[in-house]
């Protein structure tokens, strides 16, 4: 049983490694490549017939600029904005080395040498030709983009370059894999065919399977006897055991579209489940949940969501729907982390009352590795956690919602730990809830080992013996089963 590379949330990341893993050079982290240290003043060149004392380039000590000479410039050769004197023969030309000065263009660099490039990129982009410490184009420090819309990413951000997150599995165009179904379709109708079930049957053959396998078992069962799977088990099976079986039938994507379409059909909505389905999820996945949603229920979603939610909460799913969140490819950037972390604290302890939508638009807009550093990075500012601070600014489902998203970045397999158990705590079990997450888990066999590796760090029981308690007889077995357990 594997728990890592995820800290309980809570802890502090090791010193390296930790919330910063995945920047690429230049990025949240780590720093300018090191330069061997120069004096600001270096002398000028020797005349002809002298050999030039060792000269040393690069940045001048930390605190100490030269006098008289612009930040980063090289050594005086003329006056400030003018070209050098002309060179004395036999000696080569004047080189600089390090950034250039403050907003002015890298210099000319010989034949075939890569342009230089200085300081952190932008929030997704490759670094841009300009100065080392030359203010971010996105606006003066601290300052947001101007005219940037909430849930849209500042401009030149999340640059195409970086490769998208891909769909999780089951969500991605169909598949044909190198597994036939056969058998287990048929095991399937001889569990269901004649008198009586084989629910024991039923719960070995669907609860071990991944997506497309279920995908290539329910084909085959169409296939061989002209009949479809879900409307067998629905008239085979009932109850709590039913609902299990058909979430499992039906495979992760088109369940996700049933659990969101009943969540907000009748009186009331469902909160929780539109927690459950849309948030934390990636690009690749939100627009494939919008494309099935409109083709199974002829319905855009966002109508859907827009009609049953208001003010802000509604506006906070506008923008996770918008799916314009991160890559998780996008690196993590230091000046942009420092920069949410002044706006995280602008927009709700550093002003009476609370801008909801810049929390929203932060939280639903950045990958998960970002997340975790703006969390780390607040914590270390301010003294406070980022929990506390959206539990005492906010309250209802959009407090719950955010500290959803939260919760997912800072360590995905303790957050769903942690659902499971809210859905067995307290007087009487959420089954509903339950057979969701648990189903949902286990969908990926690996991301379900290391979630019972956290529940059982955090709450010094088994996720198996707990389930035990909370449930009985086949419905308990399906249960056991998506967990891993034998039945």
């Amino acid at each position: 049983m594997s728990y890592p590379g995820y800290p309980p949330y809570g802890q502090q990341p090791p010193p390296q490694g930790g919330y910063y893993q995945q920047p690429p050079p230049q990025g949240y982290g780590h720093s300018p490549p090191p330069v061997p240290p120069h004096p600001y003043g270096a002398p000028s060149p020797q005349p002809y017939g002298q050999a030039p004392p060792p000269q040393q380039y690069g940045a001048p000590a930390y605190g100490q600029p030269p006098p008289a000479q612009s930040y980063g410039a090289p050594p005086p050769q003329g006056a400030y904005g003018q070209p050098p004197p002309p060179q004395q023969y036999g000696q080569p030309p004047p080189q600089q080395y390090g950034a250039p000065a403050y907003g002015q263009a890298p210099p000319a660099q010989p034949y075939g040498a890569p342009p230089q490039q200085y300081g952190a990129p932008a929030y997704g982009q490759p670094l841009p030709a300009q100065s080392y410490g030359a203010p971010h184009p996105q606006g003066a420090y601290g300052q947001p983009p101007p005219s940037q819309q909430y849930g849209q990413p500042p401009p030149q951000q999340y640059a195409p370059s970086y490769p998208p997150t891909p769909a999780s599995l089951g969500y991605g165009p169909p598949q044909i894999i190198a597994w036939n179904g056969d058998a287990d379709a048929s095991a399937l109708r001889s569990a269901m065919k004649g008198f009586g079930t084989d629910e024991k049957r039923l719960i070995q053959v669907l609860a071990n399977k991944d997506p497309l396998q279920i995908a290539t078992i329910r084909d085959s069962y169409s296939r061989q006897f002209r009949r479809k799977l879900d409307q067998d088990i629905k008239d085979e099976v009932s109850g709590k055991l039913e609902d299990g079986l058909l979430a499992i039938v039906r495979g992760p994507l088109q369940q996700d579209c049933y659990l969101l379409y009943n969540a907000m059909s009748g009186p009331g909505t469902k909160e929780a489940v539109l927690n459950d389905v849309l948030l934390g999820r990636s690009n690749a996945d939100i627009n494939a949940i919008k494309g099935a949603y409109q083709l199974a229920f002829r319905q855009r979603l966002e109508d859907h969501v827009r009609g049953d939610l208001s003010m802000k909460t509604e506006r906070h799913f506008m923008i996770v729907l918008g799916a314009t969140r991160a890559e998780d490819s996008a690196p993590v950037v230091k000046a942009e982390i420092d920069r949410d972390v002044l706006e995280l604290y602008n927009a709700t302890e550093a002003k009476m009352g609370t801008d909801e939508m810049k929390v929203a638009s932060i939280l639903s807009t950045r990958n998960d590795n970002q997340i975790r550093a703006i969390a780390f990075d607040y914590q270390q500012k301010y003294a406070r956690s980022l929990e506390d601070v959206i539990r005492k600014e906010f309250s209802g489902h959009m407090e719950d919602a955010l500290l959803f998203q939260l919760h997912h970045a800072l360590d995905k397999y303790m957050h769903q730990a942690k659902l499971l158990e809210d859905a067995m705590a307290g007087a009487g079990t959420k089954d509903q809830l339950l057979i969701n997450r648990v189903i949902r888990s286990h969908w990926d066999r690996n991301n379900m080992q290391n979630v019972r590796g956290a529940y059982e760090k955090r709450y010094r029981k088994n996720l198996a013996s707990r389930i035990k308690g909370e449930t009985s007889g086949d419905y308990e077995r399906l249960m056991l089963a998506c967990i891993g357990e034998p039945v």
